[in-house]
């Protein structure tokens, strides 16, 4: 099972409150700071409320009011890096090219398995790394530049002043 590096925001969007509480305690179990919304006005409104605040959105496809897509796009224009997983009992290809258009991380179809999800947040932990490594060595490589730039720079500036002295001298020695 998939632990959580560090302790992240996931809202879980939910009309069917038996699913809606097993993915709260789901998500709590595992180190998540959880919110729990029954319908995709609220999941708006809690994502307009605090823009920065999520970074997993775990939402159904089909809910009163506002449907999961446009959860989903609330969630990627306030935080492009959210990691966005619709849930649906009615899958189609067409909503799920869809949803990946829009920019969902993943698509689960109802009935799904605990272990789906573990699946999924490992994948989103393995990507977390492997970002958190390339901004290190990105982080790296540009104070090395930094270094190899300010030795190529005082090696031309020794340089010059070799040129300097040997034209000094040439013109102190003529007559």
């Amino acid at each position: 099972m998939a632990q959580v590096q560090e302790r992240q925001a996931v809202l879980v969007v939910e009309d069917e409150a038996d699913i809606r509480e097993l993915l709260t305690e789901y998500f709590r179990a595992r180190g998540f700071d959880v919110t729990a919304a029954a319908d995709g006005r609220a999941a708006v409104l809690a994502i307009e409320r605090d823009p920065e605040r999520y970074t997993l959105v775990m939402t159904d496809l089909q809910l009163p009011g506002v449907d999961g897509l446009a959860v989903l796009k609330a969630a990627r224009a306030a935080r492009a890096s959210a990691y966005v997983i619709i849930v649906t009992g009615f899958a189609s290809l067409d909503s799920a090219i869809q949803a990946v258009r829009l920019g969902a991380y993943d698509y689960l179809t109802k009935p799904f398995s605990l272990g789906q999800i573990d699946l999924v947040l490992q994948r989103i932990q393995d990507i977390q790394t492997l970002e958190a490594e390339n901004r290190r060595l990105t982080r790296q490589v540009s104070q090395k530049d930094a270094v190899d730039l300010r030795q190529a720079l005082l090696m031309r500036l020794d340089g010059i002043e070799s040129r300097l002295t040997r034209i000094e001298a040439a013109l102190r020695t003529r007559p």
